[in-house]
């Protein structure tokens, strides 16, 4: 990360700190007071968007890992998801668990599905890695209506309401502080990853995987260590969505969403933490606001015009974006930040 003209690191501490500088501080201080005071003046609706778009930044983080910084491009992600909601739909409601060791297990089966599908990267990559993920997909959702016993079929199941520790978390503005405290969470986990061995290894293999491996790299025991990471964010993201409706249905996990959160990436900027943030807020408002203007479209133009505005407006966006801006929002930051940062030389 460069520093402004005149700072600079006087230590190791603070050369690998997240946070250098004091403007630093002071934007997360004032992005964390917005953040955790919505519930104090937004309305029901802006809340609800709000939480989903926490409950995403987490499933993306996980993607981001996957196919950002180990370049394993991944079309079954809401099926990872998938298995989590429904592992932690199974533990609340079946074996009785409490919320808070059902989500951290959700999570590891769902990391563990992950590796099950990860077993052919080895031998395949490109094209038909991105067609083994899309039956992955798939082969969750037929097993996941075939155990009608256990999940409840095309019916789905229905989820008790959360207990954390003795505190009732059915009120939808304490759930938002939960998810919340997960996403800084899984923010701060998944930017510590990449400044690891095993992080350095998932950029190595994205770029070059050839040399990769000829520098000692074990492509397979790190691509399944990034399945196995991405799959458990993924896992997390499910529960927490199955959480927030009460209620497990495959409706839930439409394979369009795979596709929407790699959108997310591109327009965020693949590979980057803070891209993603960016990217899941960029495609939520977008959808929101086509939810808007859609009846004004409907009066003027035709209903159906309409009725597709939440599909065009993002694809619209992923399309300028690739053409115009391929690294995504979080390149465009990073010129403009270097930029004032090296001013006045």
């Amino acid at each position: 990360m460069r520093l402004p003209s005149g700072t600079y690191a006087q230590n190791y501490g603070q050369d690998i700190a997240m946070v250098r500088t004091r403007s630093h501080w002071i934007f997360l201080a004032v992005l964390m007071v917005f953040v955790f005071t919505i519930p104090q003046w937004a309305s029901n609706a802006t809340l609800a968007l709000a939480t989903i778009i926490g409950i995403t930044i987490i499933s993306a983080h996980g993607l981001n890992i996957l196919t950002g910084n180990c370049g394993m491009v991944s079309l079954g992600h809401s099926g990872f998801m998938m298995v989590g909601g429904y592992t932690l739909a199974i533990l609340c409601r079946s074996a009785g668990l409490p919320f808070w060791v059902a989500l951290p297990v959700a999570g590891l089966v769902a990391g563990i599905v992950g590796i099950i599908f990860g077993l052919p990267s080895l031998r395949i990559k490109g094209f038909y890695l991105i067609m083994a993920t899309v039956a992955a997909y798939f082969i969750i959702h037929w097993l996941v209506l075939q155990f009608r016993s256990l999940t409840g079929g095309t019916e789905g199941m229905p989820v008790p309401a959360p207990d954390l520790f003795g505190l009732s978390i059915r009120d939808k503005t304490i759930y938002y502080y939960v998810v919340m405290v997960l996403v800084v969470l899984a923010t701060v986990v998944a930017k510590n990853i990449l400044r690891t061995r095993a992080g350095r290894a998932f950029v190595a293999i994205r770029d070059n995987d050839l040399a990769a491996e000829v520098m000692g790299v074990n492509l397979f025991s790190y691509r399944l260590q990034a399945f196995f990471i991405g799959c458990v964010f993924a896992g997390i993201a499910g529960g927490l969505s199955v959480q927030y409706y009460s209620f497990a249905n495959v409706e839930q996990f439409p394979f369009f969403d795979s596709v929407w959160l790699l959108g997310m990436l591109i327009i965020g900027g693949m590979g980057s933490v803070s891209g993603v943030i960016y990217g899941v807020v960029a495609i939520k408002l977008l959808q929101q606001l086509a939810v808007k203007i859609g009846p004004s479209l409907a009066e003027l133009v035709n209903p159906q015009a309409a009725v597709g505005l939440s599909l065009i407006l993002p694809s619209v966006a992923i399309i300028l974006f690739l053409i115009f801006a391929p690294q995504g929002i979080s390149h465009m930051w990073e010129r403009f930040r270097n930029y004032y940062q090296a001013w006045p030389y």
